[in-house]
């Protein structure tokens, strides 16, 4: 806890006396969290850097000072985790653009049509639970695009069942469809 005062105060020999002390422990947990020993090292560094800034803030009766020193190890490994995951997602990303305009073409995507093969199937599963006459409607308006009143007309029913059954069989494909997504 001295040390700690003094590295509050701004004392850079108080801060290399604690390297001395706590390194070897905190290399090691630095080494259990990124699982590497040269990220370990950045990241012990990181952790040091955070310590003479951070150090005022300690307070020994929140915690002691190695599970506060743990603490701030473990936080600046998972850091270092997060950044090289998201430096490696930036390169995949920009791979996959520079494939993508390499490799396009006239003929469907691979996934895409897979993704269109599922949608259809659980469309049609959705739609099969429909009442016949509202899967009728619903039908007749989205695949001849027929307006309500044209619907109404065309199946001389009046305007307000037409709207009425399109609704409800909307409704019902939405929540259906819901499931599958």
């Amino acid at each position: 806890m001295e040390l700690l005062d003094r590295v509050a105060n701004r004392d850079a020999s108080a801060l290399k006396a604690l390297y001395e002390h706590t390194s070897s422990k905190l290399y090691g947990l630095a080494v259990r969290v990124v699982g590497n020993r040269e990220w370990a090292e950045d990241v012990l560094q990181e952790a040091f850097m955070t310590i003479w800034r951070a150090a005022g803030d300690y307070r020994a009766s929140l915690s002691p000072p190695m599970a506060w020193l743990g603490l701030i190890v473990r936080s600046r490994g998972l850091d270092f985790l997060r950044r090289r995951t998201a430096d490696r997602n930036g390169v995949t990303q920009e791979l996959d653009e520079v494939m993508a305009e390499t490799l396009e073409g006239d003929s469907p995507n691979p996934m895409d049509t897979t993704n269109a093969s599922q949608q259809a199937w659980a469309l049609h599963q959705c739609m099969a639970r429909l009442e016949n006459r509202q899967r009728e409607v619903v039908s007749l308006a989205y695949l001849r695009d027929l307006s309500h009143g044209e619907l109404a007309e065309q199946l001389k029913l009046p305007l307000g069942t037409v709207k009425t059954w399109i609704r409800r069989g909307l409704e019902q494909l939405r929540t259906c469809m819901a499931r599958f997504a």
